[in-house]
C-alpha cells in the first residue's frame, strides 16, 4: 500500500480513463453524487448497484456523513456491508441497519490536535464556531447554527468540549466541524488551511462556508487505500465518483474517476472523467456502461 502523503497528493490523472484495467471496486461519494437532491436512491442507480455486485465489483458508500446518517442507503449495502464515514474518520459495518451499525475501523483526531486547530482557526478567522463529532456524541458550541437535523448532546465552548473531563472524553474524535457566518466557502478552506498546517487534515463539503477537519492524513482516500489494501486491490482497480472538496483526493488516487455534472471546479481538474449530474443518476450511467463493456 501506497504511504498516506502519496495516497493523497494531487497529480493529475488523464482525461480518458483507463479501461484495459478491469474494475473490481466501486468508490461513491453519497450527498451530490450518489443521492439525488432530495436525498432519495432513484430506482435506475439501485438497479445498478446490485448489477455491479452481481458482477463481483464491490462497492463502497465513502461519505462525510456519520455513521447514524446512513440510514439512507443502508437498505442498498450488499456483500461486505462496509461504508467508510467522516470523510474516512470511520469505517461502518451497516449490516445491522440503521442504529445498529458497528465501528470497523476509527481513525479520530487526537484531542490535542483539534483543540490546536481550534484555537488557530480561532485567531485566523474570528467569528468561527464549532461542532464536535465522535462516534457516537454530537456536541456543538451555542452560537454554531442548526445545520444538522439533530439534537446536540451538549451546548459549551469547543475548548470545553475537548477537554479531559468533557462529557463523551472517552469516546474517540471522528471530526470538528468549523462554520464561518460570512466568509466564502473557499477563502474560509484556503485560510483555514493555511492557519492549521499538518496537525489536521481540512476540507469541505457543504455549499456553506463549513469545514469539516480530521485527523492528520486522515481522507477518503487514505481510509479507502486502507480497505483496498486488505483486499488485494490496487488503486487501478477503482472506480470512484464525487462532486466536492472533500472527494478530490479519492478521484485523484482512483485508477478511474467521474466528477458529477454538479461538482465543483476543483472536482473536475481532478478526475478523470465526467458524468452527468447526481439528479439525473450519473453514477448509474457510468457503472452500467462499465458493466456493458465487460460483456
Amino acid at each position: 500500500m501506497r504511504e498516506n502523503d502519496a495516497v493523497t497528493s494531487a497529480t493529475r490523472q488523464p482525461q480518458n480513463p483507463d479501461a484495459a484495467v478491469r474494475p473490481r471496486l466501486i468508490a461513491t461519494d453519497l450527498d451530490g453524487t450518489l443521492l439525488r437532491d432530495d436525498k432519495s436512491v432513484s430506482p435506475r442507480t439501485i438497479a445498478a448497484l446490485a448489477a455491479a455486485e452481481e458482477a463481483g465489483v464491490e462497492v463502497f458508500f465513502v461519505t462525510g456523513r456519520p455513521a447514524r446518517w446512513m440510514n439512507v442507503v443502508s437498505d442498498h449495502v450488499h456483500g461486505h456491508g462496509l461504508a467508510i464515514c467522516g470523510n474516512g474518520a470511520a469505517v461502518v459495518d451497516l449490516h445491522g441497519g440503521p442504529g445498529a451499525h458497528r465501528f470497523v475501523k476509527v481513525r479520530e483526531l487526537a484531542r490535542e490536535n483539534a483543540l490546536d486547530a481550534v484555537r488557530l482557526l480561532r485567531e485566523a478567522a474570528p467569528g468561527t464556531v464549532y461542532a464536535v463529532e465522535q462516534t457516537y456524541g454530537f456536541y456543538q458550541e451555542p452560537d454554531y447554527p442548526k445545520l444538522h437535523m439533530e439534537i446536540p448532546d451538549e451546548l459549551a465552548p469547543a475548548e470545553d468540549l475537548l477537554s479531559p473531563d468533557a462529557p463523551g472524553a472517552g469516546e474517540p474524535v471522528l471530526k470538528i466541524l468549523a462554520y464561518h457566518p460570512t466568509l466564502d466557502p473557499d477563502g474560509f478552506l484556503t485560510v483555514a488551511r493555511l492557519a492549521i498546517g499538518d496537525r489536521a487534515n481540512v476540507t469541505r463539503s457543504s455549499p456553506s462556508a463549513l469545514l469539516e477537519i480530521s485527523g492528520p492524513g486522515v481522507s477518503k482516500a487514505s481510509t479507502l487505500a486502507l480497505c483496498c489494501a486488505e483486499r488485494g486491490i490496487s488503486h487501478e482497480e477503482v472506480v470512484a465518483f464525487g462532486d466536492m472538496p472533500n472527494d478530490v483526493e479519492m478521484l485523484t488516487w482512483a485508477g478511474q474517476s467521474y466528477a458529477m455534472g454538479n461538482a465543483h471546479p476543483d472536482v473536475v481538474a481532478a478526475a478523470s472523467g465526467r458524468t452527468v449530474a447526481n439528479n439525473e443518476d450519473g453514477v448509474a450511467v457510468i457503472i452500467e456502461q462499465m458493466l456493458a463493456e465487460r460483456g
